[in-house]
């Protein structure tokens, strides 16, 4: 997760994450497969469009994989750019924000917004844990 907000992005880019689904999950695609496609049940690296929008089907076994399987985002229940507000927020640090504000400004529950929080810090703290070996390991099985 830290991979996808490593970067700097700029306004535009924030402006267009931050209030459009297509684009959040346009991004992700970009960001997981920005070193090729490869299947997490058979390794195949060929693949075809899926079912759904930025997904790809592995031409071998035929499973498909969303954008946002394996990440935070996936199986999100509220809207993926209200997810990836919070997350860009959580993980840039610059700023303390509270669940009630995050509610407040993204029209979700504050549980919600506090629950997704405390996902996007675990995964931060596991991430921080791993040593330097393991990280290259998950992300080269990621790639």
């Amino acid at each position: 997760m830290g991979k996808i907000f490593n970067k700097r992005l700029s306004e535009k880019q924030l402006e267009k994450l931050f209030t459009d689904d297509d684009e959040c999950y346009r991004f992700l695609a970009e960001v997981k497969w920005e070193n090729g496609f490869r299947c997490r049940k058979c390794g195949n690296t060929n693949y075809c469009e899926g079912k759904t929008a930025y997904s790809r089907r592995c031409t071998k076994c035929k499973t498909e994989e969303s954008a946002s399987s394996g990440t935070i985002f996936h199986n999100c229940k509220f809207p993926v750019h209200k997810a990836f507000y919070i997350a860009y927020n959580v993980c840039r640090g610059e700023e303390e924000i509270s669940t009630y504000e995050y509610a407040k400004r993204l029209s979700l529950r504050q549980m919600t917004c506090w629950n997704f929080r405390k996902k996007i810090r675990h995964a931060l703290q596991e991430m921080d844990s791993l040593s330097e070996n393991e990280r290259l390991t998950i992300e080269s099985i990621n790639s």
